[in-house]
């Protein structure tokens, strides 16, 4: 049986990691490669950097930044924001990401799925999310929930796997830094519909929320910032609970 995965999510704005509420209300959460050596070195199976102004700032997401954590850690990590060609993608993996994550451009270009699925591997593609519910729609939000769209996430989803993704990160913005939990019904409506795995995102307080987004959600992965990076939850902690759940994780 395949492990389930515990992700650091590092939010970066001006160089440094930031968290918020409900996409909003930002505050400093410390140095991002001093917070990625303490993760790599203390049970993390991966580590996710957003770059979550780039897109809104039309630039770039920060390459040196990139180059500085890929020398620091020793596990899988997935960079996004900014990213929006197949050049974009090449510049990041040459320093040191092994995967990417995109999101406004895949909607806007989707397309993009493809072209960086066959240059580089589905393997290589994560294709992330973020959608709220409206009127009892789950819809898609972009330039860092900012912009609503006529997409609903399970519609999406579905063309995402189509394309080529190899892995959706969804968040709920809805409970986004809440942390009551994460959004088990649709990510659990996710896994069921498609073949690649989710990455839960969005609520994460208790051990027993990521217990619930494996059992309940059925994801394949569970992404948190805030109760990581503020040592609410210690994920040695984190994991051993989750072996006593039954649940297989790497220790």
């Amino acid at each position: 049986m395949l492990t389930k995965r515990i992700i650091p999510c590092l939010d970066i704005k001006n160089g440094r990691t930031v968290k918020g509420v409900n996409f909003v209300n930002l505050r400093d959460a410390g140095d991002p490669v001093e917070l990625a050596r303490f993760y790599s070195e203390n049970g993390a199976d991966e580590l996710v950097f957003l770059d979550i102004s780039a897109t809104e700032e039309r630039r770039k997401t920060l390459a040196n930044m990139v180059l500085k954590v890929a020398q620091t850690i020793n596990i899988p990590f997935t960079v996004g924001g900014g990213i929006s060609s197949v050049e974009d993608v090449e510049v990041l993996l040459k320093n040191g990401a092994d995967k990417i994550s995109i999101n406004s451009s895949a909607v806007k270009n989707p397309q993009l799925i493809n072209d960086l699925a066959a240059k580089f591997g589905s393997q290589c593609i994560v294709v992330a999310i973020d959608a709220k519910q409206i009127n009892g729609e789950w819809i898609v939000h972009l330039v860092g929930g900012k912009e609503p769209t006529t997409l609903t996430l399970f519609d999406w989803a579905k063309e995402v796997e189509k394309r080529g993704a190899g892995e959706i990160l969804f968040t709920s913005m809805d409970h986004d830094g809440t942390k009551n939990g994460f959004a088990n019904k649709a990510l659990a409506q996710l896994s069921n519909a498609l073949t690649i795995p989710i990455i839960a995102s969005g609520g994460a307080g208790t051990t027993v929320h990521f217990t619930n987004a494996f059992k309940e959600g059925k994801a394949d992965a569970a992404l948190a910032a805030s109760v990581f990076h503020f040592k609410e939850i210690a994920i040695s902690e984190l994991k051993n609970e989750l072996q006593t759940q039954g649940i297989p994780v790497r220790i």
